[in-house]
């Protein structure tokens, strides 16, 4: 008899151990979208997921999974990749990512779009536009849904965009492709940026062909998009770096 009762007590004990685990990790937070949501969704964040208070596209990965439950697909939907053969150009992500709400098996699908072009875009990474707008576009769609009232890391840039996009609309073009053409903002960008990024110096690069220029201004169009295609092939390693333009320079211009 002593035997049983024993028994009886540890069943006790162990349901009474269940209900104190569910009770101690029952979600005592704000509802889901409420006016006190958006303080306590950042609050969660990690200083090392935040840049300048905005909370990285990791950090938001992160926290979604842990507030609004497993993350089962994350991926790019639609791609335009970038097609203009006068520099990086621009791209375009449709990025879709779909929740099991609260792990309880709804599914919920949430989907944003972003777009990367020179001039909103700092020019390391205007090298790279699909990776770039991938990236942007997938924080978009995480921000929609944790609902949040900031920017992901990776949508701010340190350029003036306001003042390039004026720029832009102040200097209509007919579309027309001119070979002799001086090189063009974009391409000058672009060839820094690939130079950085394989550590090549910009003016030993672009006098290392038949021709010598004592600026990049002087470079016109058409070779500049030779130039273009020649650091694709040192990215690719297709063809090896000449040890003579090895060594970025920052102060070039």
């Amino acid at each position: 008899m002593e035997q049983e009762m024993d028994l009886f007590d540890v069943e006790s004990i162990k349901e009474g151990t269940k209900e104190d685990y569910e009770k101690d990790n029952e979600y005592l937070g704000p509802a889901y979208g409420s006016e006190e949501w958006n303080d306590y969704v950042m609050s969660q964040f990690h200083s090392g997921e935040l840049f300048d208070g905005n909370p990285t596209c990791a950090g938001l990965r992160r926290v979604s999974e842990e507030l609004l439950g497993t993350i089962i697909s994350s991926r790019p939907a639609q791609v335009w990749p970038a097609t203009d053969s006068d520099g990086p150009g621009r791209a375009t992500v449709v990025f879709e990512i779909v929740i099991d709400w609260m792990d309880s098996g709804q599914l919920k699908t949430f989907a944003d779009v972003a777009d990367v072009w020179h001039g909103n875009t700092d020019d390391l990474f205007c090298a790279h536009p699909v990776a770039t707008a991938s990236t942007r576009a997938e924080g978009r769609a995480l921000r929609k849904a944790l609902k949040v009232k900031c920017l992901a890391a990776e949508e701010l840039a340190k350029k003036d965009i306001a003042s390039i996009v004026r720029q832009t609309v102040q200097k209509p073009t007919d579309g027309e492709w001119r070979e002799d053409d001086p090189i063009s903002n974009p391409q000058i960008n672009f060839i820094d940026a690939k130079c950085k990024q394989l550590d090549i110096d910009v003016m030993a690069f672009i006098n290392s062909g038949e021709n010598s220029y004592e600026s990049v201004q002087d470079v016109s169009k058409e070779t500049a998009s030779k130039m273009l295609g020649l650091l694709n092939e040192y990215q690719t390693k297709n063809k090896s770096i000449p040890k003579e333009v090895e060594g970025y320079q920052p102060n070039w211009r």
